[in-house]
């Protein structure tokens, strides 16, 4: 299991973007391969520049702290085979830079407008679904609305007016970032933060999309039809793939997740595949055994209730219980747990004929009290 991001850098979950720096710097010095030679230590630096990589951008970071690493995949892994080359590292060069190589950079811009951002992959969209006790049981295509972004057709996500194009940013060249160059009593750093011009992008739009006001996309609501399986439960989670908000600059559209809320059944329970509920039957009924009809998720089944049948016993119907997720020909079970109905008033009649069946059992009854045989009926 990944190891949370925010352990690995040591700080807490709500630590600001300095303190988050701070952290990655003093870690990414003490476990640098060039300056650390123990046995591990690649490993931990990869690790440490993984989670400052998510933990340093805050949309990225907003979706690891939503949706956990599942959140963030789109984003480089540290994990892959072999060390990286500080050219294909973006941002993490540029510390390193100053950390190992001293002053590189050209003061006051971004090195020849090389680093351009490209594609950016949507953000993915959160919707909650509730669903009926036996919808979830038994699944089926279901409706629902969104609103998310998509790429403007009209300036197809440029956010230029048609017949017109962005322009290279003239603050970075391009890159999407600035550098600034610090001399401290440690050597000279370089400090790499978004452009504030293009903010980020590379590009300045001068002449805006009327329809999108420049941006490249555009709010839209949207129905879509869902199919839930059969057998789901509360807190199931559906992906929706593509249906997230549209991406930058040609890049991918995020995913849309439904998260599943079941409402409770006035009737039935549920754990796991099987439904548990009630069945209420005389004293009668139990004593001399009856057939009844019960009520379960496929309608009503006629059951035997056995002679002698004890209170809160469980009888149980195979295959009528959830149909098992992925294997819907699979199914739990219904069981029944048995309410034995006592009386707390009986007529005359009836209670002269209990009394005979007593004594016939050998069994004492008295004015005011329950005992033997009608003790257990009417005290349960």
């Amino acid at each position: 299991m990944a190891r949370d991001y925010y352990e690995t850098l040591g700080v807490s979950r709500n630590a600001e973007q300095d303190e988050i720096k701070r952290a990655y710097r003093k870690l990414a010095r003490k476990y640098h391969p060039d300056v650390n030679k123990d046995e591990g230590a690649e490993e931990t630096f990869k690790e440490v520049s993984r989670a400052y990589e998510v933990l340093s951008e805050p949309e990225i970071r907003a979706r690891y702290d939503r949706f956990g690493e599942a959140g963030v995949g789109g984003a480089a892994s540290a994990g892959g085979g072999g060390f990286q080359d500080f050219q294909d590292m973006g941002g993490f060069a540029d510390i390193f830079e100053s950390f190992f190589n001293g002053f590189s950079g050209q003061p006051g811009g971004a090195q020849g407008g090389q680093r351009r951002r490209g594609p950016m992959r949507g953000d993915d969209l959160r919707l909650n679904l509730k669903l009926d006790f036996k919808e979830a049981v038994f699944g089926g295509e279901k409706e629902i609305r969104i609103s998310h972004l998509e790429t403007c057709t009209t300036c197809s996500g440029s956010g230029a007016k048609p017949g017109t194009r962005p322009r290279t940013c003239s603050t970075c060249n391009g890159a999407g970032q600035v550098r600034r160059a610090t001399r401290t009593p440690f050597g000279i750093f370089n400090q790499v933060s978004t452009c504030p011009t293009c903010n980020g992008s590379g590009e300045v739009v001068e002449d805006r999309c009327e329809t999108c006001g420049g941006s490249g996309q555009k709010q839209t609501n949207k129905k879509l039809k869902i199919t839930v399986p059969a057998g789901v439960e509360n807190g199931t989670r559906l992906r929706v793939s593509g249906e997230g908000d549209a991406g930058k600059r040609n890049g991918p559209s995020g995913e849309l997740y439904v998260y599943l809320v079941v409402n409770e059944d006035a009737k039935f329970k549920r754990d796991g595949i099987d439904i548990h509920s009630d069945l209420k039957v005389s004293y009668l009924q139990a004593i001399l055994g009856c057939e009844l009809d019960v009520e379960t998720v496929d309608g009503t089944v006629t059951m035997q209730v056995p002679a002698g049948t004890q209170p809160n016993t469980v009888l149980s119907l195979d295959g009528k219980g959830v149909p098992r997720l992925g294997n819907p020909v699979s199914r739990g079970k219904h069981l029944l747990t048995v309410k034995v109905d006592i009386p707390t008033r009986v007529k005359t009649e009836e209670r002269e004929l209990l009394a005979q069946l007593a004594e016939l059992r050998g069994e004492a009854v008295g004015k005011g009290k329950k005992e033997g045989f009608l003790g257990g009926l009417f005290n349960g």
